[in-house]
Parts: C-alpha cells; sequence; structure tokens
C-alpha cells in the first residue's frame, strides 16, 4: 500500500510459479495406453485427482535431449499417485498444459520405462483437437 497524495493505492502482484516446459514430437505407441485407461480404478483415480475423465488413449511425446534431461524434475511438480490395482504397478499424474487446454502427464513406475517419452491424457482426444500427426511438435507447461 503507497500513499499517493491524498489517495491510497494497492498494487497486488501475482506470485510467478516456476513453469518447467517439455518439448517433444508425437509418435504412435503400442495402445497400452488406452488399454490401461480402460481399467475402472485407473480412469476413476485420474478423474478424481485431475478434475477430468480422461479419453481413452494417451498422446505418446518422444522428448527432445533437453527434455528428456529435465523430466527427473517432475518430481517437484507435486506429482498425484495412483494407486495400483492387484497385479499392476504404481504411477503418478501431474497436471499440466497444452496451450490452453488441460491435461495430465502419466508416469508409470515401471522397470525400464523409457527417460524420453512422456505420455499426456487429456478430457478428449488430443490428436483430434490439436490436429497433431506423428512429427508434429508439442509443448507440454507444468508448474512446480
Amino acid at each position: 500500500m503507497w500513499r499517493n497524495g491524498s489517495k491510497l493505492t494497492f498494487s497486488l502482484k501475482a506470485p510467478v510459479l516456476p513453469t518447467l516446459v517439455f518439448y517433444g514430437t508425437v509418435f504412435s505407441g503400442r495402445g497400452e495406453g488406452k488399454k490401461f485407461l480402460s481399467l475402472p480404478w485407473v480412469s476413476r483415480q485420474i478423474k478424481e485427482k485431475t478434475g477430468f475423465k480422461p479419453y481413452l488413449g494417451t498422446l505418446n511425446l518422444r522428448l527432445t535431449g533437453e527434455a528428456a534431461k529435465l523430466k527427473k524434475q517432475l518430481q517437484k511438480a507435486h506429482p498425484i499417485p495412483i494407486d495400483p490395482g492387484e497385479g499392476y504397478c504404481p504411477g503418478f499424474v501431474i497436471k499440466a498444459k497444452i496451450g490452453v487446454s488441460t491435461v495430465a502427464i502419466v508416469i508409470p513406475e515401471v522397470p525400464n520405462y523409457p527417460e524420453d517419452v512422456l505420455e499426456v491424457v487429456a478430457p478428449f482426444c488430443l490428436r483430434e483437437k490439436e490436429k497433431l500427426v506423428d512429427g508434429s511438435a508439442v509443448a507440454v507447461e507444468v508448474t512446480v
């Protein structure tokens, strides 16, 4: 609060939160994301933890070299655990954005999962909405 002559004025600045940006290219997976998201306990937990029911499929991104190194920083981005059903591995979801669209990154905790792959879920088909094809460049933003 500052005094400006006889008037009181206020200045409010929103805090600037650090953002990680992951650059990658779209590639086709093996359909495992669709199978995983079809499991009722997965779909239910993602909806509870992100606020949206996921479309049955993930957008697979092959990260650039620097973005792949940055992936380790996702632990600072408030990962939300997905508790596994019997016989499944645990994982995490992290809220993110592609453009103005709210999405979530899914990180399965499976042995030998590629460090340069990012799987993204959304309440709609990202390929259709964003007009993406294999090889399309995509930026995913995560606030930490």
